[in-house]
């Protein structure tokens, strides 16, 4: 079966179905990294994304379960140069992600890198450009947009029982890999919404502030609630955590072009001036400042990746820590905050 992607702008690009079948809407979007295809489609940062592989083979590896980063696909559709299967294609048409293979990805993601992320549409099977190009044009833009809500636990559950420090997760769009490595590293945790109360909070021996898709900018309840809490427990923020707590501290969020996606990303370490490859995936990012909280700083555009605010018992970093998939210079970070949580309880 044949299919297409359309972007807002009227470029086409054209492929093979070995997805679901259908129409996905969403916004045009690529990323670097060379493996963790199934961990990227599940990740709830993905939302409402059209997910273009840059890597030229997808889906050598086959599936698992325990790669999955949630309960199921969240990118809305992907794109690939070649995809490999059958589990992998297998898996797309389980889940009802609309799958090409044999797109020009590497002029895709150049067209990306040089207009910015674009609104699109992906066609499996029979459809019309020109409507494809309406349908992507009437889109809304992901400025302005606030996705947490859709991804978000509906209520609060214990994700580990037992711990040396009680931490609980506000979920924006939380990764398993982030609970997973809280739980390695001896936490008891729990799960909130993303609305959750300070109060409820501040209960808590540490409170991690999630990843998640979409603009920082209009979470504006989202971070009352953070400005209320700090000071009051230890509190790190990762990824859309690390956008929030930066716009309750004063802090400006803004859309990248075309965003950080990938598992290469180098971030400077200012204490030290170790440079970190770290796991990225955001498309909004915190301004680049010259203010002394700012930790860490993206060696490709000088954006925070990192603030501490050690009066407030608070810090933050943009770039995965988890690293699910990715490398694991920044492993150590998430079992640092726990023993300090730990010595601090």
């Amino acid at each position: 079966m044949k299919g297409f992607l359309a972007l807002e702008d009227g470029t086409v690009f054209r492929g093979d179905s070995v997805g679901a079948e259908g129409l996905a809407c969403g916004e045009a979007v690529f990323t670097t990294g060379m493996a963790g295809y199934q961990e990227a489609v599940t990740d709830p940062s993905f939302a409402e994304q059209l997910v273009c592989f840059t890597a030229p083979m997808v889906g050598n590896y086959g599936v698992a379960d325990e790669r999955s980063e949630s309960r199921k696909a969240h990118a809305k559709a992907v794109l690939m140069r070649e995809a490999r299967g059958p589990a992998w294609t297998d898996w797309l048409q389980e889940h009802g992600v609309v799958a090409l293979t044999g797109i020009d990805t590497r002029s895709l993601v150049l067209k990306l890198r040089d207009a910015g992320a674009m609104r699109a549409v992906v066609v499996s099977g029979s459809g019309s450009v020109e409507e494809a190009v309406a349908t992507a044009s009437a889109q809304p833009s992901m400025a302005g947009r606030a996705l947490v809500e859709a991804v978000s636990t509906d209520a609060p559950y214990r994700y580990a029982e037992e711990g040396r420090a009680s931490i609980a997760v506000v979920d924006y769009g939380v990764k398993r890999s982030v609970l997973h490595r809280l739980v390695a590293a001896g936490a008891q945790v729990t799960v909130y919404p993303h609305d959750v109360d300070a109060d409820e909070l501040a209960g808590y021996d540490g409170v991690l502030l999630s990843p998640g898709p979409g603009d920082p900018s209009p979470l504006q309840q989202q971070t009352a609630i953070v400005r209320d809490l700090l000071g009051r427990t230890s509190v790190l923020g990762i990824c859309l955590g690390h956008q929030v707590l930066a716009m309750a501290t004063g802090h400006e969020t803004f859309k990248l072009p075309f965003g950080h996606r990938g598992a290469n990303h180098p971030v400077l370490q200012r204490s030290d001036g170790r440079v970190l490859v770290t796991s990225q995936n955001h498309g909004f990012a915190v301004r680049a400042t010259d203010a002394t909280e700012a930790t860490h700083v993206s060696l490709y555009d000088d954006t925070v990746e990192g603030l501490d605010f050690p009066d407030l018992r608070a810090r933050s970093l943009q770039f995965h820590p988890e690293a699910g998939p990715g490398p694991h210079d920044a492993w150590p970070l998430i079992e640092q905050w726990v023993d300090e949580v730990v010595a601090g309880a």
